[in-house]
């Protein structure tokens, strides 16, 4: 029996549906036989030999998806992986819809990036022993290769040298498209997922990500690939049909970002920050402006040096987890520094710590770190006369609603209902740019001061259309030196914010689902919950229940397959006081649960004691929540709850 055969057969042990089965073995048949393939074929023959069909099926059964402005997963062999095939895929779709978008352009130009990533195949998926193409594959490998493609299909490139010991961050990524006045860019990055993971993140001429219908248009596109058009990097090169991105980008990117300042800079005070990049790019955009602005700047030493391996790390290189900060935590300890700044491996989201009233070391998770910056940039510019006379603040549905009463308390307008996803932010700018308006908000760019989500991510800037960790360190380091100059601290900020526009718990829960069968598990638990949602969760009555793919919802008509993916995202209000909501990740193999529980605002004369316990027994009530409704939930699809 031949190794095709053989592979066929193994996966009729596997449980998953028979056509998934099918399309493996087509696509299976293609890497087995097709000339492109030829390199991947020592590896291919080694997992049929050695039987490991589970494995097999899901690198085959489907093309890597692509889903919210790219593909994103695991580095490894076959189309369910990225690998220089599903990305030279994706830039050759990327290719005709730049055409499509733009039929009188004359010369297209995109703008490339890339991270520190290097696969090694931490996982130990493949033979060592054996030729592996995908193994060292590098970011910058994978954003040379996708330069070959886009000169061979007459768009030019703009990169970094390959000698360049410079990374471009994503927020300034966002910015370059925008100040060279391309008509999209690439960036070929997994944020802070795992290290053997890498992807490529589309952006449009604005320096965002096409939101529906247009991602949907480049999707498709995408699907119809059927011949890649490629040169080699090194004669892309020879042909003179790229260029070499220079420092000046990245000079403005740096002065932007330094002219969110709102306080005077410091100066011979004693204020030190701890910063991490955690082995990512932040050092050349966060901590240059700190450094810039006068910040005396202590860094994490062990974990400066760019490496996509991640090897000084806790946990994640992901400054939404605690872990991650430890080694800045200690740094900070023996430095006695006021704040803890890290930021993500493509600098976009932003991580803090703050010294607590017993002198421990307490992270700010992203609710509070996105409230603490609006309350900040708001009152600063109401006190220098620099607000604007229509100030907008956006928000995620699912970033805390603090952010709702502290917009409205300074008379600013709020869009506080958008899906996830920075694209979404991003979008509203350009409505505002377009129309002067977007649903009921009206205005400029000019008008708009911050747009915040609970996943870390900031934008103060309407230059920049996307996340962005260098300017809201600034802030986030600026907000610090206000309060310790006033005799006070970052926490007794917060406390203050609780006191005055009501404490609010929000936590955030995963459910990992990974493979054909977690797919499988997650879409059949939205649906039941869809079909069914609970009437109570932990004894409160579900007052209202919202299925943002209704068509006859406040989202309207579904725009395509991308635009159903974001808005599988059911909402469950447990009167004014509760809210959970639950939404696949639309880049982790996951799904993510989000709870909400508020206080009112305190009354006057509440004392300490009695306000502490009502701040408890929210706690409390949004861990019986978190337990209940998970426990119901995942009960609907034979899984236990998660820890």
């Amino acid at each position: 029996m031949d190794l095709f055969r053989q592979a066929v057969e193994g996966f009729r042990t596997v449980e998953a549906d028979a056509a998934l089965k099918e399309q493996a073995a087509k696509y299976l048949k293609q890497w087995l036989t097709e000339p492109d393939f030829a390199a991947y074929r020592p590896q291919l023959h080694w997992l049929i030999e050695t039987k490991q069909w589970a494995g097999l099926l899901d690198r085959f059964y489907q093309i890597l998806p692509f889903g919210t402005g790219g593909r994103r997963g695991a580095v490894g062999i076959g189309p369910n992986r990225m690998n220089l095939w599903t990305l030279g895929a994706s830039v050759q779709g990327h290719c005709e819809y730049l055409r499509e978008r733009f039929p009188e352009a004359g010369t297209l130009r995109v703008v490339l990036a890339y991270d520190v990533r290097q696969f090694e195949d931490k996982r130990k998926q493949y033979n060592p022993g054996l030729p592996n193409p995908v193994l060292h594959l590098s970011s910058r490998a994978l954003a040379e290769h996708a330069a070959g493609v886009y000169v061979a299909n007459g768009v030019r490139p703009t990169i970094l040298p390959s000698e360049s010991k410079h990374f471009l961050a994503t927020p300034e990524l966002s910015y370059t498209i925008r100040l060279l006045g391309a008509h999209g860019g690439l960036n070929v990055s997994a944020s802070h997922n795992p290290p053997d993971d890498n992807g490529g993140k589309f952006y449009d001429e604005r320096g965002g990500q096409p939101v529906p219908p247009e991602d949907q248009l480049m999707a498709d596109l995408v699907d119809q690939v059927a011949v890649i058009k490629q040169i080699p990097y090194a004669e892309a090169l020879r042909s003179g049909k790229l260029t070499m991105l220079d420092e000046t980008p990245h000079r403005a990117y740096i002065d932007l970002c330094r002219k969110q300042s709102v306080v005077p800079p410091p100066k011979n005070e004693d204020f030190k920050v701890v910063f991490t990049p955690l082995h990512g790019v932040g050092s050349m955009t966060a901590m240059e402006v700190l450094v810039e602005q006068g910040f005396r700047v202590i860094p994490v030493a062990e974990q400066m040096t760019p490496d996509g391996q991640f090897p000084n790390v806790s946990k994640s290189p992901n400054p939404e987890v605690p872990e991650s900060m430890d080694r800045a935590a200690a740094t900070a300890r023996r430095h006695k520094a006021d704040l803890v700044l890290a930021t993500d491996p493509d600098a976009d989201r932003l991580g803090a710590m703050i010294p607590d009233r017993d002198g421990n070391w307490r992270f700010v998770t992203g609710n509070e770190i996105a409230a603490l910056l609006t309350h900040f940039k708001l009152s600063k510019l109401a006190q220098q006369g620099r607000l604007p006379h229509s100030p907008i603040v956006v928000r995620t549905e699912v970033t805390t609603g603090q952010i709702t009463l502290i917009a409205r308390h300074f008379k600013a307008q709020i869009v506080d209902n958008l899906l996830v996803g920075f694209k979404y932010i991003a979008e509203v700018l350009w409505q505002l740019e377009q129309q002067g308006s977007y649903e009921d908000v009206s205005g400029t760019p000019e008008d708009f001061v911050l747009a915040t989500e609970e996943s870390h991510g900031a934008l103060l800037t309407p230059q920049i259309r996307d996340k962005d960790a260098a300017s809201a360190a600034l802030l986030m380091a600026e907000l610090a030196l206000d309060q310790k100059r006033r005799g006070q601290t970052v926490l007794d900020y917060t406390d203050r914010l609780a006191r005055e526009f009501g404490y609010y718990r929000n936590e955030g829960i995963p459910v990992f689902m990974r493979g054909i069968q977690g797919k499988q598990q997650m879409a059949l638990l939205l649906d039941r919950l869809r079909a069914a949602p609970p009437q109570k969760v932990a004894g409160l009555a579900v007052s209202s229940f919202e299925d943002l793919r209704d068509e006859n919802g406040r989202l309207g008509p579904i725009k395509g397959s991308t635009d159903a993916a974001s808005r599988n995202f059911l909402i469950f209000r447990l009167g004014d006081r509760a809210k959970v909501v639950l939404r696949p990740s639309g880049t982790e193999p996951k799904a993510k649960t989000y709870i909400e529980v508020r206080t009112p605002p305190c009354v006057p004369g509440t004392t300490a004691a009695a306000w502490q316990r009502q701040c408890r027994e929210t706690d409390e009530l949004a861990s019986v929540i978190a337990k209940d409704f998970m426990r119901e939930s995942l009960a609907l699809i034979g899984l236990p709850p998660p820890e």
